[in-house]
């Protein structure tokens, strides 16, 4: 038989299964933890169990200014599911009990940088943990959703439809309680799927660094950005030092207001009311009510204090006004690179080809494989001299781990050292 036949016989005996869809918790959804009588309970009963413990949070994102957790959910074999829900124990809720009592434990969490911050707030801090989402990157899984890697590894599928709900309302609805227990239903048995694949690929100790690095970093807030109000959508509209004042006095007020009424900012005022008002040949209160966004309800009620912000930018003198562009200590964008140093683009670009195929290699991507910032910086202003010493070094003091250097060191430094094309 022919090559060809034999391959489309094989198409058409091909069989796929059915993908399962899971649709609520094998032991069903818990009631929520809302007392301390339950949450002395909870403590007991995670304390009590064995092995990782399975942890999620729910934020508001898009709804609330905070980035606080709204709903938790643990999971551990021996406790079951728990939801506890933060609110209900007050503003100032600290599980930090909770915390001490699962300490000892490995916690998996997926997409653990999305959630650290929140669970820190309330007391909860893993020593260790084990990351599913960046498992699945180190693995080279071209899709790590949570959901895809269940449905990757256990032919079955997670309900999805409310990951974007506002998980700051109450009560909190039956079906969304059903959704998060689902979130940890599986989580541990995925993370042993996982590590058994990681230690099959030798990618194990590449996670526990990087698992290691989340774990330092929980609670490190991190670094304020330079002028925020910069990346406001529209900025591009905005050709004058007068109008980015507007844009930024704009920006701060509605901050102000979102931060005081924990609502999301754009919940408040959409950006292109900012930048719409700000290239305005007129900034003023008739040139704000023609704004169909400026007259909605909710930004309606604050008139007086966008206002105040024009006036304000208004008073400012030709020196106070913001720069058309901020100076940064990092390199340009790369796409400018040709023109302002050929021999620094020349490096880059030899730089990211034995990079990229490093990390083919490597079946990593290669984001993962370095900080694409690490890389435009040494390929910017090599160190000097351009030693493997010198470039480890200074790969270490911007945050690459050691399995990073290892891997990237030696490569790096042959293309720095290479000469520049005629």
């Amino acid at each position: 038989m022919e090559p060809a036949a034999e391959e489309e016989v094989a198409a058409e005996d091909l069989v796929l299964e059915p993908v399962e869809l899971l649709t609520e918790p094998a032991d069903g959804v818990p009631g929520v933890v809302t007392t301390d009588a339950g949450l002395d309970e909870t403590i007991d009963r995670l304390a009590a169990g064995t092995g990782p413990v399975a942890v999620d949070a729910e934020r508001a994102h898009g709804f609330r200014y905070s980035q606080r957790a709204y709903l938790i959910q643990l999971r551990r074999a021996g406790a079951g599911t728990v939801l506890i829900d933060p609110i209900a124990f007050g503003g100032t809720v600290d599980l930090s009990r909770l915390g001490a009592a699962i300490a000892d434990a490995e916690w998996v969490i997926h997409a653990a940088s999305q959630d650290l911050a929140c669970l820190y707030e309330v007391g909860l801090v893993p020593r260790t943990l084990f990351d599913t989402e960046l498992a699945g990157r180190l693995l080279g899984y071209p899709r790590v959703a949570l959901g895809t890697l269940i449905e990757e590894h256990f032919g079955v599928r997670l309900l999805k439809e409310h990951s974007a709900a506002d998980w700051s309302s109450r009560p909190l609805p039956q079906e969304w309680l059903n959704y998060a227990a689902l979130d940890v239903e599986l989580l541990i048995e995925l993370r042993d799927k996982l590590a058994a694949e990681l230690e099959q690929t030798g990618k194990m100790e590449w996670a526990r660094q990087e698992f290691a690095a989340l774990v330092q970093g929980a609670g490190v807030a991190p670094e304020p950005r330079p002028d925020p109000w910069r990346r406001t959508s529209g900025m591009h509209k905005v050709r004058s030092r007068r109008g980015l004042a507007y844009v930024a006095a704009l920006w701060r007020a509605r901050d102000e207001i979102a931060a005081r009424l924990d609502r999301a900012p754009g919940k408040i005022l959409g950006d292109a009311a900012i930048t719409e008002l700000a290239v305005s040949p007129s900034p003023d209160r008739a040139a704000m009510r023609r704004i169909s966004l400026f007259a909605r309800r909710q930004a309606r009620r604050f008139e007086s204090t966008w206002m105040d912000a024009i006036e304000a930018a208004n008073r400012l003198t030709e020196s106070q006004l913001p720069a058309m562009h901020i100076s940064s200590d990092g390199p340009p964008q790369a796409r400018l690179w040709a023109a302002k140093d050929p021999e620094a683009a020349q490096r880059l670009a030899r730089v990211r080809e034995a990079l990229n195929a490093r990390s083919a290699e490597l079946n990593l991507p290669i984001e993962n494989l370095l900080t694409p910032e690490h890389v435009r910086r040494l390929a910017w202003r090599p160190p000097t001299p351009v030693t493997e010493e010198e470039v480890d070094a200074a790969l270490a003091a911007l945050g690459a781990r050691p399995w990073q250097r290892e891997l990237t060191v030696g490569l790096i430094t042959a293309q720095l050292m290479s000469p520049a094309e005629p």
